[in-house]
């Protein structure tokens, strides 16, 4: 196959293809399908959409990314970092679940595609490097836990508030649990108990898909759901009736507030593009906005007040021999006669419309049958600065997870892996799904493991899972409105179990003070700014280039002693090496930059004064690998310094890079020729010979300190 055909079809690397390959391939493809599917519609709602958004992601994107992408058994998709990353992101912008909400995620997934194909296009794969390890286990830790956490609620059947903190709203669920649904409770904790045991007993079986299927058919089987609307004027007790009253008047008021909001703010951002900021209109329409959204704050806790107040309250209804809901009472206040559904509700969901009656646990429900329709996603120019930051930041931490799977798959498969093709391939993937109804997807740790155990050859494998997941969309929806929430929040929070890894944390403080801090600090950054996750891997990416300026700001910088086999030692290490007062050696270890060249400076400095009689300045240059502008200018102030007080600077072992800038700059020249040497030995044979007889009887002479 030709070179340049494969470079830009990635796919056809697969042919030809044997029958063994084929059907290695295929079975591959459908047990991560059978995995795939429960897993993207769970990570659809932890990314704030609904559930069949993630069948969407796992369409189009998987069989893209496998296309393009470079590595044979990359599983890509719905994941666990990247779907709380863009729930996190979007949360602030619009309502989770709601249509502007689902148009910024298909708008951010474009967004993502794009930055990952102009990285992939451009060869800057290298850029993923700013986020250290030591920051993405730190990161990835406590991502693993907020999305654990971030399921509790649906596991125990309780409602969950958002907030601009996560930590208050997992109180405020716990604080709950005593209205714990048990049923939903038992949902989730069979779904777990048969995933963890099938793990554990019988690895090669599908355990997320049996959990799915034993808890379907159940929910089926004994009414799960149970679940009706309500309006007002269905109320027929007084009292009942003026407390949901009052509770939906406080729901319209947060309505109408939020659409002020949104009104005010776009009429702002109006007035910012045609008016100076200090103008009186833009300060006004500033200090009105200002105002509503205290308004709306007040408005929203008396609202969730008005629902703690109903949230204790069970009611029962009357139906007609349709099961339509005919009247609601209070329990224990039903009149003789009425015919009852004997299901007990709560009153849920309030709206400016009406409110949903809850008696039993909740379930994905009806999923639209047929393909996602085929559009570019709506450009928001608005929300376009706020999605930015975080498509940047989601491009580089899903990609880094791509790339790690994949190079780990690689190392036992022995396939070569390219990381720009890989971001070409998650780009096109991302921008694909963007038109096809997705949220942003990113390469699958615990897929790619099935994908490789079960046998997968090639990218075809991940082909034939889209096939299924289509197969699945036109025909096998319908089987799906029975599955309980709470088994979609068993499969994440058993999918990301095994992200949770202090043992990494620790390993990185043994490797390096400053890695443990960087991690340590990511870690606790992004608990606490959770639910803007992308604030905690910023601050952990800022300190860990901080920490390494600050390393390199000061490089090791040993003085030299002879040993009596002729190599140069530091003396903090063996302090009973022969020194010389006529010479003095120093060895620094980094590359002289604008950051740490006073500190060289200083250190020269500093052990010249130490050696008032020295007359020679060896610097051994072996470490140094890079000398810019600002290294120039200090060592050629110090060759100048130095000759004045009769002292020659020295050099040895520079390396061709160092010693081209030296030379394009006229360093070299000041220097002088005669001051370079290629290795310690020829310089100080030089130096002596120089020296004479004035220094014959030096043990740090080559000659003298050779043992006879």
């Amino acid at each position: 196959m030709p070179a340049y055909l494969t470079k830009f079809l990635p796919f056809l690397r697969w042919f030809p293809m044997k029958g063994d390959m084929l059907r290695a391939d295929f079975m591959a493809g459908i047990t991560v399908a059978l995995v795939l599917i429960p897993q993207s519609m769970a990570y659809a709602q932890l990314a704030g959409l609904p559930a069949y958004y993630g069948l969407y992601a796992a369409f189009l994107p998987v069989a893209v990314a496998a296309l393009w992408g470079s590595s044979n058994q990359l599983g890509t998709g719905p994941v666990a970092v990247v779907s709380l990353l863009t729930a996190s992101s979007l949360a602030v912008l619009a309502a989770p679940g709601s249509d502007n909400f689902i148009a910024l995620a298909i708008m951010l997934a474009l967004l993502v595609g794009i930055i990952q194909l102009l990285l992939g296009v451009f060869k800057l794969g290298v850029i993923v490097n700013f986020l250290s390890h030591p920051v993405i286990v730190g990161f990835t830790n406590a991502a693993a836990i907020i999305i654990a956490l971030s399921q509790v609620s649906k596991l125990f059947g309780v409602p969950m508030g958002r907030s601009e903190h996560f930590i208050n709203d997992i109180v405020g669920v716990f604080k709950l649990i005593g209205d714990t649904h048990l049923p939903t409770l038992a949902m989730g904790v069979l779904a777990i108990a048969i995933m963890w045991s099938i793990k554990k007993y019988a690895p090669k079986l599908p355990g997320v898909l049996i959990a799915v299927v034993v808890t379907t058919v159940l929910s089926l089987s004994i009414g799960f759901e149970r679940n009706a609307s309500g309006k007002l004027e269905q109320i027929a007790d007084t009292e009942l009736q003026a407390v949901v009253q009052q509770s939906m008047a406080a729901a319209k008021r947060v309505d109408d507030l939020n659409t002020q909001v949104a009104d005010k703010s776009s009429a702002l951002k109006s007035a910012q593009k045609t008016s100076p900021e200090t103008s009186i209109g833009t300060v006004k329409t500033e200090s009105e906005l200002a105002l509503l959204r205290i308004d709306l704050r007040d408005a929203e806790a008396a609202f969730t007040k008005e629902k703690a107040g109903l949230r204790h309250l069970q009611v029962v209804r009357s139906i007609d021999a349709s099961g339509a809901t005919l009247a609601i009472y209070p329990v224990g206040k039903t009149p003789q006669g009425a015919t009852l559904d004997e299901t007990r509700y709560r009153l849920r969901k309030l709206s400016a419309d009406g409110f949903k009656l809850v008696g039993g646990g909740e379930v994905v429900g009806a999923i639209p049958e047929g393909l996602p329709s085929i559009k570019m996603p709506s450009f928001n120019l608005d929300a376009l600065g706020s999605l930015l930051s975080a498509a940047l930041v989601i491009s580089l931490v899903g990609f880094m997870e791509a790339i790690s799977i994949a190079k780990a798959v690689a190392a036992k498969t022995k396939q070569r892996i390219d990381p720009n093709q890989e971001l070409i391939g998650q780009g096109l993937a991302n921008i694909v799904g963007s038109a096809t109804q997705a949220f942003p997807v990113s390469g699958s740790f615990s897929r790619t493991a099935v994908n490789m155990n079960a046998g997968a050859k090639s990218g075809l494998s991940s082909v034939i899972t889209a096939l299924f997941v289509l197969l699945t969309l036109l025909f096998l929806t319908p089987l799906l409105y029975h599955l309980p929430q709470a088994v979609l929040a068993a499969i994440i929070i058993m999918a990301v179990i095994g992200l949770v890894n202090f043992g990494a944390v620790k390993h990185a403080w043994q490797a390096s003070k400053h890695d443990g801090i960087a991690a340590g600090v990511t870690f606790i950054a992004t608990l606490a700014f959770a639910p803007h996750l992308d604030n905690g891997i910023i601050v952990g990416a800022g300190l860990a280039l901080g920490l390494y300026l600050y390393r390199t700001m000061k490089p090791r910088v040993a003085i030299l002693g002879r040993h009596n086999d002729g190599t140069l030692r530091d003396l903090k290490v063996n302090p009973d090496l022969p020194t010389s007062k006529h010479l003095m050696a120093i060895r620094f270890d980094g590359s002289l930059y604008f950051a740490n060249v006073s500190y060289f400076e200083d250190a020269i400095l500093e052990a010249v004064s130490n050696h008032p009689d020295a007359k020679f300045v060896l610097v051994v240059g072996d470490g140094i690998n890079q000398l810019d502008a600002s290294g120039e200018e200090v060592i050629h102030h110090l060759v100048d310094r130095l000759k004045s007080t009769g002292i020659t600077l020295v050099f040895s072992g520079l390396k061709r890079q160092v010693l081209d800038v030296m030379r394009a700059t006229g360093l070299l020249d000041a220097i002088s020729q005669d001051n370079i040497f290629p290795t310690e030995e020829h310089a100080i044979a030089a130096i002596y010979e120089r020296l004479g007889a004035e220094a014959a009887d030096d043990l740090f002479c080559a000659v003298a300190a050779r043992p006879v």
